[in-house]
C-alpha cells in the first residue's frame, strides 16, 4: 500500500496546530484568543494541504454534533426559567413585544441596505444563466402549514428532529402555566419548578465542558471550508461575497451601533467586545442555535445583560428576524438574480422585497443554509426565477459565515437594547414610589 506523504503532512500539520492552540489557551487564559488562533491556521492549513486535511471534516462536524447535542435542553430549560424568574406575566409581555420589534425592524432595515448594496455592485450584470449541480427547488409552504408547523403537536418528535419552533411555543406553555400556578399555589409546583432551575444548571454545566472545544472546532471547520471552496470558484462570485459582507458591516455600523449607543446608551466598541466569542463561533460554525450558549453566556457575563432577558430574547432572535438571513441577503440575491435574466426591479418590487423579507424572516431556523427559504419566498413573491438563486449556493458557505456573524450580532443588541431599557423603566418607577 503506497503511502500518501500529503496526508501525513497534514496530520502532522494537525497536530502542531491543535499543540499551538492549547498553549495560546493556555499562556493567556483566553479562549477567544485561542480561537482566533485557529481560524487564522485552519483557513492558512486548508487552502495548502487542501484534500489532505479532508479527514477534518470530521472534527468539525463531531464538534458541530457536541453543540447540537445541548441546543434543545438549553432552549428549553432556558426559556422556561427566564419566563419562571420574571414571576410577572405582564413583564414577559413587555419584553417579548418590545425584542419582536427590534428583530423585525432591523431586518427590514437589512433588507433594504441589501438592495442598495445589490445595485451599488450591480450584482449579476454579465453573468449568464447556470445551475450549481444537485441544486433542487425547495417548495414553499403555504401561509396555514408554516403556521400549524410552529404549533408542537408532538413536542418530543420536534426535539428529536431539530425543529425548535414548536419546542420554543411548548416551553412558553410550560412557563406560562407554571407561573400562573406558582402565584396561585407555589407550593404544588414547588417541586416541579426546583426542577426546573437545577436542569437549568446542569445544562448550564454541559454547555462549559462542550465550550473548552471552540478553539479546535473553529480551526476544523475554517479548514474544511477553505478545502470545499476551491479560488477559482471563490474568485467568480467575489463581487456578492463582497457585497454582502459590505452589507453587514454596514447593518452594524449603521443599525446595531446607534441602538447600543443611543438607546441602550453603552459603548459600542466595549459591547463588541464583549460579544467577540459569539460572533466568532457564530462566523466559523455558521449556526445561530449552535452559537446560543456562547451569545447567553457572552451578554450575560461580559457585557451584564440580566440572565432573564438574554435567555428569553437571545433564543427568541435565532428563530425571528434575524437580519442577515432574513433581510440582507434575499434582498441581495434578488438584486443579483433580477439582473441575471434581464428584468430590473421596480419601486413597487423593492417595497415587495423590504415586506416579504420581514414577513419570511418569522420562524427561519438558525441552522446552516437556512437563508435559502428566506430567499425562495422573497424571489417566488417577486415573479423571478427560484433556479437563480443556485448560482450563488457555490460560495453560500463564504456567504453564511458573516450572515451568521450578523445575525447573532443583531439578536445580541436587541437582548441589550430590551435589558437597559427595563432597567431604565424600573428605575424610574422606583423613584416615582419613592417620591
Amino acid at each position: 500500500m503506497k503511502l500518501n506523504y500529503g496526508i501525513v503532512l497534514g496530520i502532522l500539520a494537525t497536530l502542531v496546530t491543535f499543540y499551538i492552540i492549547y498553549k495560546v489557551k493556555v499562556k493567556t487564559g483566553k479562549r477567544s484568543l485561542a480561537t482566533l488562533v485557529g481560524l487564522g491556521l485552519g483557513l492558512v492549513i486548508g487552502v495548502i494541504f487542501k484534500e489532505n486535511v479532508a479527514f477534518l471534516q470530521v472534527v468539525g462536524k463531531g464538534y458541530m454534533s457536541l453543540i447540537k447535542m445541548i441546543i434543545m435542553p438549553l432552549v428549553m430549560v432556558s426559556i422556561i426559567t427566564s419566563i419562571v424568574r420574571l414571576k410577572n406575566l405582564n413583564t414577559l409581555k413587555t419584553i417579548g413585544l418590545k425584542a419582536l420589534a427590534i428583530l423585525l425592524g432591523t431586518t427590514g432595515v437589512a433588507a433594504l441596505i441589501g438592495s442598495l448594496m445589490g445595485n451599488v455592485f450591480k450584482l449579476g450584470q454579465g453573468i449568464q444563466f447556470t445551475a450549481v449541480e444537485n441544486f433542487t427547488e425547495r417548495e414553499i409552504p403555504k401561509i396555514s402549514q408554516v403556521i400549524l408547523d410552529f404549533l408542537p403537536a408532538n413536542p418530543i418528535a420536534s426535539m428529536a428532529s431539530g425543529n425548535v419552533i414548536p419546542v420554543v411555543v411548548f416551553s412558553l406553555f410550560i412557563a406560562i402555566a407554571l407561573v400562573i400556578e406558582d402565584n396561585k399555589n407555589p407550593e404544588k409546583v414547588k417541586a416541579f419548578k426546583d426542577f426546573i432551575l437545577s436542569a437549568y444548571e446542569v445544562v448550564l454545566s454541559i454547555t462549559g465542558i462542550v465550550l473548552q472545544f471552540i478553539p479546535y472546532g473553529v480551526f476544523a471547520l475554517i479548514a474544511t471550508a477553505a478545502v470545499n471552496n476551491g479560488m477559482d470558484t471563490i474568485l467568480s462570485l467575489l463581487s456578492v461575497i463582497i457585497a454582502v459582507y459590505v452589507a453587514c458591516i454596514l447593518q452594524i455600523l449603521l443599525v446595531h451601533t446607534p441602538l447600543i449607543a443611543f438607546v441602550a446608551k453603552k459603548n459600542p466598541i466595549q459591547f463588541f467586545k464583549d460579544i467577540f466569542p459569539a460572533q466568532l463561533l457564530a462566523f466559523t460554525s455558521q449556526s445561530s442555535y449552535g452559537t446560543l450558549p456562547v451569545t447567553i453566556k457572552s451578554l450575560v457575563e461580559n457585557a451584564k445583560v440580566s440572565e432573564n432577558v438574554a435567555s428569553f430574547v437571545a433564543p427568541l432572535g435565532s428563530t425571528i428576524g434575524m437580519n442577515a438571513c432574513g433581510g440582507l441577503y434575499p434582498a441581495i440575491v434578488a438584486v443579483f438574480v433580477s439582473n441575471v435574466v434581464g428584468t430590473p426591479l421596480t419601486g413597487y418590487q423593492y417595497l415587495l422585497i423590504f415586506i416579504t423579507s420581514i414577513v419570511s424572516s418569522i420562524g427561519i431556523a438558525g441552522v446552516p443554509g437556512a437563508a435559502t427559504m428566506s430567499t425562495t419566498v422573497v424571489l417566488a413573491t417577486l415573479g423571478l426565477p427560484i433556479e437563480g438563486m443556485a448560482m450563488v449556493l457555490a460560495v453560500d458557505a463564504i456567504i453564511d459565515m458573516m450572515r451568521t456573524a450578523t445575525n447573532v450580532t443583531g439578536s445580541a443588541v436587541a437582548a441589550l437594547v430590551v435589558d437597559e431599557t427595563e432597567k431604565r423603566k424600573n428605575v424610574k418607577l422606583q423613584n416615582k414610589i419613592a417620591a
